[in-house]
């Protein structure tokens, strides 16, 4: 069964900046790295949409929703052990996703903490998780709605290194990073390109 989550509405687009600013010090290395990400995976985002919708004109794309998640999609690398990125936490890197789905749902925000689980390379399938021994529950971690695909095409061409940080990957390196997983995670990303790109 697939989980699904109704979306409560933000009242501003100053919301999703208020909940970082309520989880990180907004002066320090890791909220200006997250801020910027964000907001460069944001605006691709949106264009990415834009696109889409002139190409499928009976599909509805809920841009409110695009921007806000986007903006939210990696809150929970505050919980990670990334020293390069000013993260102190304790868990891998690999466990952002679950880390942020908790703080949003935490936050009441069910259909936006989905994002953030969802959108790690081309989505995580729970016998891989296995396979893989990934320290991650053994279930599926996969892009369901087409804001949630949307946004997890956008993610994979801008990175957190603070020297690339707003270097925009060039879609050949981002092939190459996402088949090195094996075969199903390469099979779910050709599939995304097609649809979205």
């Amino acid at each position: 069964m697939i989980e699904r989550a109704e979306a409560p509405r933000m009242t501003t687009l100053t919301r999703p900046f208020d909940i970082l600013a309520k989880h990180y010090s907004t002066g320090s290395t890791a909220y200006e790295i997250l801020t910027v990400h964000s907001v460069l995976v944001t605006q691709l985002a949106l264009e990415i949409a834009e696109r889409y919708t002139e190409r499928n004109p009976d599909t509805t794309v809920d841009l409110q929703f695009i921007t806000e998640a986007a903006l939210l999609h990696d809150i929970g690398i505050v919980g990670c052990n990334a020293k390069a990125i000013g993260c102190e936490g304790e868990e891998p890197y690999i466990c952002h996703g679950v880390l942020g789905r908790e703080i949003l749902e935490a936050e009441g925000l069910p259909r936006h903490a989905l994002v953030c689980e969802r959108h790690t390379g081309s989505g995580i399938r729970a016998n891989e998780v296995r396979e893989a021994a990934l320290p991650l529950p053994e279930r599926d971690f996969l892009p369901v709605s087409v804001e949630e695909k949307i946004i997890c095409v956008a993610d994979k061409f801008y990175g957190k290194n603070p020297r690339k940080l707003w270097r925009r990957q060039e879609l050949g390196a981002i092939d190459r990073k996402i088949a090195a997983w094996g075969n199903g995670p390469k099979t779910r990303w050709e599939k995304l390109k097609r649809e979205f790109l």
